[in-house]
């Protein structure tokens, strides 16, 4: 996936990807509501046979406002350019958002970035999108200046799921924080994915019959902690049913950090230093403090089992759950 960022020297964009079709957005998550801006900007880029690109900020605006309290990041952004390569688009640009950035008026923003750098032809956002110091600028405000300025735009209502609700991103991860994954996949368009190094751990998994691969998630992440169903992708594509606990490990390690092990099925190679991802399809259980490694073991058993029954009869949400191989 090619992935620009505006950097001090302002380099300009390649001249193949420059009078594209624009989505702007964070798009954390990508969810099914994000995907109708998305979608309406690809449809628009077949029409007039022009690139397709996204136009996102990263790092996420609450980092740079609050770090105390950084946000639970759906999609940090490897894997959100992942998921917008395998929508379809040509090109991410992911735009530094600092405290300077926020300072610039909306009438800059638009001249500077979508005009003089990417020399957009059309511009695709949602109904609510604004920008520029102190949010002065809104849709009324870009459909103006792009009649001004020469670019078509698109203002995309907001999306409803089966129930007429609008999806949004807190409301996933909230889903996520109570350990609801079938629910939250509901929404996203595709299982709920992580990605990190395999890293050492203590092997005990490995003395008792279940070797795990041991990955560290972002300290904000709100996942709730317990047993789940997962599927396992290694850097290479191939992809593997597992189960996985995430937590501290109460019966032998509890005061350890928050880990996420996944136990693969029928499965053996060394995968230390390697970036793999974990897909959850459901959570079997809470994490649970048992009275000896023996009776663990016999839980562990179960979880196994209960896994392979649930992944077995599991299909694809959707085509991004297909073309990026999440299930």
């Amino acid at each position: 996936m090619t992935v620009f960022h505006r950097n001090e020297t302002r380099d300009p964009l390649p001249e193949h990807l420059r009078g594209g079709v624009v989505a702007i957005g964070n798009f954390d998550g990508v969810h099914r509501g994000h995907q109708s801006v998305l979608n309406r900007a690809l449809e628009e880029a077949v029409k007039r046979a022009v690139p397709a690109l996204v136009l996102t900020f990263e790092p996420h605006p609450r980092t740079v406002f609050r770090p105390d309290t950084p946000v639970f990041r759906l999609t940090p952004a490897p894997l959100k350019a992942r998921i917008l390569e395998g929508m379809g688009f040509g090109a991410v640009i992911e735009y530094p958002f600092d405290r300077s950035f926020s300072e610039l008026s909306a009438s800059d923003f638009i001249h500077s970035i979508l005009r003089e750098w990417l020399h957009a032809s059309h511009v695709v956002t949602g109904f609510d999108f604004h920008f520029g110091k102190g949010r002065e600028g809104g849709p009324a405000f870009l459909m103006a200046a792009g009649e001004r300025e020469g670019f078509g735009v698109t203002l995309v209502d907001a999306f409803r799921d089966e129930n007429a609700a609008v999806i949004s991103s807190s409301f996933i991860r909230s889903l996520l924080a109570d350990g609801d994954v079938p629910h939250a996949a509901g929404l996203l368009g595709y299982r709920y994915t992580v990605e990190a190094e395999v890293i050492d751990g203590k092997k005990l998994g490995r003395t008792l019959g279940y070797p795990t691969a041991n990955m560290r998630l972002p300290p904000e992440a709100e996942l709730k902690s317990g047993i789940y169903a997962v599927r396992f992708r290694r850097a290479d594509g191939s992809l593997h049913d597992g189960v996985a606990s995430f937590g501290r490990r109460p019966t032998v390690d509890s005061d350890g950090e928050a880990l996420l092990e996944t136990f693969v099925f029928d499965f053996s190679a060394d995968l230390y230093g390697e970036i793999c991802a974990v897909s959850f399809f459901g959570r079997l259980r809470d994490e649970l403090k048992f009275d000896g490694l023996e009776p663990l073991m016999v839980q562990m058993r179960k979880d196994e089992s209960e896994a392979r029954a649930l992944l077995a009869g599991v299909q694809p949400l959707s085509g991004i759950d297909r073309r990026l191989n999440f299930a």
